[in-house]
């Protein structure tokens, strides 16, 4: 019933804010990616930065029925609309450019097993109708979309992804960084971050709880001490950025361990960064589900895989691609004991061809750059 009303409230809104005249200068970023690898915020800030003559408005959150009338009469004035999760417009005549937030591992939509039909065929249509460009990298993210959400193959453009641009060119220093989250200077520093999918669709309370006692790999026989000495013996300084949900469980972030920070999206706000922008300053990612792994590559840095809720979650969602062992170029791990090990030597060559093998699947464009091919492509085709 709430989902009805949410969406009574969108079309009543959109309804008002397209009696607006569009103009032909205005773009609207509608962010529903906050500010964890947001191709939204991160298009916006380059628009920002080099086309001054755009007037460019950033929304966020999206979607939310807290919105000013400010906000969406920017909605309703403008040209284009960009967004990062299902394809919206005020009105008809409005460009909806879709950049998405990933390249999927994990099933969504018509794949996955815990999604309900009546709503994926909402969705289907929600693409069919709004999306006029949907930006892509590869045949292969393509496929993997539209299995998910039968997107049509006329509406993809190879323009690549936001995000990536920044991938590689940290907004501040290592040192910064390092200063900044851990309160220390450490010229044999290797910062690693952590980043878990959303652990609630296993649907295990004991899960959550873990979690919630700040347990957040949810390994069973946890020791965060004896993390904290393993990282501190090898120079190695943990970031950990929970899904949101997850972290909106904690009281605080402050960790009580010196190799241990947790990075949320305060942090980001003050300093008007995407996470992104920090992801260069890092030497390794532990993730587990995560298509952040698929971005990560373009770094070509070591990735570890965290597989202790691997067949649960296969059972609950499913994912994409298969076997997971397979799709993976790193280390699977199932305990912290295993981690440990794999932390003493995680730049392992071994998995490098791996990395460039999948990089090249899912990396077909040509351009090094995407932001300016994707808005010179958009002001000029539509």
């Amino acid at each position: 019933m709430k989902s009805l009303f949410f969406r009574l409230y969108l079309w009543g809104m959109s309804l008002l804010a397209s009696l607006r005249p569009i103009k032909e200068k205005n773009i609207v970023v509608l962010n529903g990616s906050g500010r964890s690898g947001s191709n939204g915020y991160l298009f916006y800030k380059y628009i920002k930065a080099n086309h001054p003559d755009y007037d460019v408005t950033l929304v966020e959150p999206w979607p939310s029925s807290h919105l000013s009338w400010e906000a969406w009469k920017k909605i309703g004035a403008a040209k284009y609309v960009i967004t990062t999760h299902q394809p919206f417009k005020a009105r008809r005549a409005q460009i909806n450019i879709q950049f998405w937030h990933g390249v999927p591992l994990k099933r969504m939509g018509f794949m996955a097993h815990n999604t309900r039909y009546c709503a994926n065929k909402r969705n289907q249509k929600l693409w069919h109708k709004n999306a006029d460009m949907v930006t892509s990298s590869s045949d292969l993210y393509e496929t993997l979309m539209s299995a998910c959400m039968a997107i049509e193959g006329k509406k993809y453009q190879k323009l690549g992804f936001p995000r990536i641009d920044y991938i590689d060119q940290p907004a501040i220093s290592k040192e910064k960084l390092l200063e900044d989250l851990f309160k220390t200077k450490d010229e044999q520093a290797k910062i690693g971050i952590y980043m878990p999918t959303f652990r609630y669709e296993l649907e295990d309370p004991s899960v959550m709880e873990m979690i919630k006692q700040g347990n957040f790999f949810a390994f069973l026989g946890f020791d965060p001490y004896e993390l904290n000495d393993a990282l501190k013996d090898n120079h190695q300084y943990l970031i950990v950025k929970l899904h949101p949900y997850e972290m909106r469980m904690f009281d605080n972030f402050n960790s009580q361990f010196s190799n241990v920070a947790f990075l949320n999206n305060d942090y980001l706000f003050e300093n008007n960064l995407d996470l992104y922008e920090l992801l260069g300053d890092t030497d390794f990612l532990i993730t587990d589900f995560s298509s952040i792994y698929f971005d990560y590559l373009y770094l070509d840095k070591p990735i570890i895989f965290i597989t202790n809720y691997l067949k649960q979650y296969e059972k609950v969602r499913g994912l994409l691609l298969s076997p997971y062992e397979d799709v993976t170029p790193g280390p699977c791990v199932n305990s912290q004991k295993e981690l440990l090990q794999v932390l003493r030597h995680p730049d392992d060559k071994q998995y490098q061809n791996q990395r460039f093998y999948w990089r090249e699947l899912i990396d077909e464009v040509e351009d090094i750059d995407s932001c300016e091919p994707i808005f010179d492509y958009m002001t000029k085709n539509f």
